[in-house]
């Protein structure tokens, strides 16, 4: 297969509209996306990343209408959560309908969606004429694409098309709340943080750490974001012993001898810049990556749980 290119968002929903599979950029990061309720289409995505069965799909909206359709039940901390943070990269989990396909929600009875913000990820799914489930555009276990170059890298020749873009611009998953009980609960850290969540929801609980077998949302319980070299955290750049091929990713200046070093301005640069600079080390042969730790607040906690995971 030849992976067809396109910037333009109506020629890359004609992949989707034969049942074929396209990636595109949202806010977060790209992502690989079919027509939700088209069973053969979202096999197609679980084939191309080489994806775990039981991990569910977001489905990407643009309406209410399409709400609807996907959701039986709102609970109001859902519908507060989409008045504040729709469009943006909130993910919410609630009771679905039933309608998407069964392999995109992973047996489970509750659907994961979400309204990105992107223009052309809008524009995408409007010309699709379905809502969308659009997890990462990488293998996976990688670190997710920033850039359409990216995509390429793990993707060319697997899937139908690319809709090409702009570097994304938060560069992490969105967040993820589970607002199908009593009170939210946050699944997943991303670039809406628990203090934002819990500006508009007072009682929404940080359910993170928490073990689940059947987890109700992606980027919770397997192996994520990692590049081939090892990752370490470090405090402040210094290292005990000089490793030849090591890199460093920081907003401090380090003390050791990297072969490769990135200093970002912010926590926020930090996260956009984390997995394409992790694909940098790899094209170059790094083998062990040092990134510095920073504050489990705000956008931090979602950066700090992207590295652990990368370093498991």
């Amino acid at each position: 297969m030849k992976t067809f290119l396109t910037s333009d968002p109506i020629e890359a929903a004609e992949f989707i509209r034969s049942g074929g599979i396209v990636a595109f950029p949202t806010e977060t990061v790209f992502g690989l996306g079919a027509n939700a309720f088209d069973d053969g289409a979202v096999k197609k995505i679980f084939t191309a990343k080489g994806r775990p069965s039981d991990n569910p799909l977001i489905v990407h909206v643009v309406s209410t209408d399409q709400i609807n359709e996907i959701v039986t039940v709102l609970s109001d901390h859902a519908k507060v959560f989409m008045e504040i943070f729709f469009p943006g990269p909130l993910t919410i989990v609630a009771a679905s309908s039933g309608k998407i396909s069964p392999i995109a929600a992973a047996g489970l009875d509750t659907v994961a969606f979400r309204m990105p913000a992107g223009k052309l990820a809008q524009e995408l799914i409007k010309a699709a004429g379905a809502p969308l489930v659009a997890p990462s555009a990488n293998v996976s276990g990688r670190p997710s694409p920033t850039t359409w170059q990216a995509v390429l890298e793990d993707m060319d020749g697997k899937i139908d098309c690319v809709l090409k873009g702009e570097p994304t611009t938060i560069g992490l998953e969105s967040t993820v709340i589970d607002c199908t009980g009593s009170v939210p609960v946050m699944l997943r850290a991303g670039a809406i943080s628990l203090e934002e969540l819990r500006k508009a929801v007072s009682e929404t609980v940080d359910g993170t750490g928490s073990a689940n077998v059947r987890p109700k949302s992606p980027g919770t319980k397997h192996r994520h974001y990692s590049p081939r070299a090892m990752v370490k955290f470090i405090e402040d750049g210094d290292v005990e012993e000089n490793i030849a091929r090591s890199a460093y990713i920081g907003m401090l200046h380090p003390k050791g001898n990297y072969e490769k070093v990135k200093i970002v301005g912010s926590v926020e640069e930090y996260a956009r810049e984390l997995f394409e600079f992790f694909r940098e080390c790899d094209r170059s042969g790094v083998e062990v990556i040092y990134c510095q730790s920073v504050s489990n607040v705000g956008v931090g906690a979602a950066l700090m749980d992207r590295i652990r995971r990368a370093s498991e």
